[in-house]
């Protein structure tokens, strides 16, 4: 099974047209525009995902909680061919795939549908519990988190638990745009590593940064990547 497409035809000085496309109004541009590089390395040089392998039970689960700002996902799907630009110009419309929210009924290479703060990471969770329980022992699972989804507890749950029983396969990537309510003793890093997490907090802009922190080898320990970006304004 071949995972990863290395002929695509688009390439990261596409995104912007590609993101451009998206009109309309709830747009959250800044949820996106976050998200645009973190999501591009992971595509481009880290998943074993392709189009012709969603349902592959060996395939990479990467899973968007930070779905309220799914534009930078659809532009980074189009661009790696899970469906067709010319979608993109519908973003949001009553009858397009491509909502304000993303449906893993809807948009092919979605795992979950996503929007509601907090709920990414404990269906990452389960879904590497599940996979280990499969031995499927080859496939990751990812998860992108926003830095305010921190404020949920949801999640502490699912870091604490994490820890705890060594998900290995699990991986969570938080995007830092400084816009969580609550401030954390020692940073974002520190709440993981108190819970046995392996992590790295790197520029979420420098590609070579984001890649050495996704790769990094972490035995017997889930991986967190702390991505900072600008503040939102």
């Amino acid at each position: 099974m071949t995972f990863i497409d290395v002929h695509t035809a688009y390439g990261y000085d596409d995104l912007p047209r590609l993101m451009s496309l998206m009109t309309g109004d709830e747009k959250h541009g800044p949820a996106a525009t976050s998200t645009l590089d973190v999501l591009w390395v992971l595509y481009d040089r880290v998943l074993r995902v392709s189009p012709g392998a969603v349902d592959d039970v060996d395939r990479d689960r990467f899973l968007l909680s930070k779905g309220h700002g799914p534009m930078a996902y659809y532009a980074v799907l189009a661009a790696k061919g899970f469906f067709p630009e010319s979608l993109l110009a519908g973003f949001g419309a009553y009858d397009s795939p491509l909502g304000h929210h993303p449906d893993r009924v809807l948009v092919p290479g979605v795992e979950i549908s996503s929007g509601s703060l907090g709920h990414g990471l404990p269906l990452g969770v389960g879904s590497a519990l599940g996979l280990r329980a499969r031995g499927l022992s080859g496939a990751a699972v990812w998860v992108l988190i926003g830095d305010a989804e921190l404020d949920e507890g949801s999640n502490h749950e699912a870091i604490a638990y994490a820890g705890a029983v060594g998900l290995e396969r699990l991986h969570t990537v938080v995007v830092d745009n400084a816009s969580a309510s609550h401030v954390r003793p020692g940073g974002i890093a520190a709440r993981f590593e108190a819970a046995g997490w392996s992590t790295a907090t790197v520029d979420g802009r420098d590609h070579q940064a984001l890649y050495e922190a996704y790769t990094a080898p972490h035995a017997g320990r889930p991986r967190a990547v702390v991505a900072q970006v600008e503040a939102k304004a």
